[in-house]
């Protein structure tokens, strides 16, 4: 399955080309709720990156999935997971700075992101479940919902090699936050 078109979504008229040398990959993890794609549009925005939310490149049998609320298996994900590493890697080849919103929910699955490249950077938006649920509650239109939190929570590894970032900030409060940790 091939990236849609609205995929990738351009935030700058100038590109954060910086050479591949400066490029990086801001991966927003976290799962269902937390504000990856909000939060990493306005980071995106902010810095002038491409950003790529990680949901677009689900196949439509994973999304019917997840719409009845069945969460998807290792099995589901590991291709998933390569198509948005293989995105990452032809922005950072490119010279992009990229942010992505990807629930990469257990170290495994960021290990399979990264796989050793230093140029990947996680940031954890911590988002207690409370929160999560009423999030999930509200949200219009998304093939995540509040079904997929018990099993995105059970499944979910604390990140040990991430930025975190408290959820419960504002926007712009997270964004400054992520931007003073990467020194951005």
């Amino acid at each position: 399955m091939g990236l849609s078109g609205r995929s990738v979504v351009k935030l700058s008229l100038m590109s954060k080309r910086v050479g591949q040398a400066s490029a990086r990959a801001i991966i927003l993890i976290g799962p269902a709720g937390t504000g990856k794609t909000t939060v990493g549009l306005a980071l995106a925005g902010d810095i002038g990156a491409c950003f790529f939310d990680a949901d677009d490149a689900h196949t439509p049998a994973s999304v019917a999935k997840m719409r009845r609320g069945e969460a998807l298996t290792d099995s589901d994900r590991a291709p998933w997971l390569d198509r948005v590493r293989a995105w990452c890697v032809a922005a950072l080849q490119a010279g992009e700075v990229v942010v992505v919103a990807c629930s990469a929910l257990r170290q495994r699955y960021r290990e399979q992101l990264a796989q050793n490249d230093s140029r990947f950077v996680f940031v954890y938006l911590d988002v207690p479940r409370e929160l999560l649920a009423h999030r999930l509650a509200q949200r219009q239109g998304h093939f995540a919902g509040s079904d997929l939190l018990s099993s995105q929570l059970a499944t979910f590894e604390r990140p040990h090699d991430a930025v975190v970032v408290d959820g419960q900030l504002t926007v712009r409060a997270e964004v400054d936050a992520i931007r003073a940790s990467l020194r951005l």
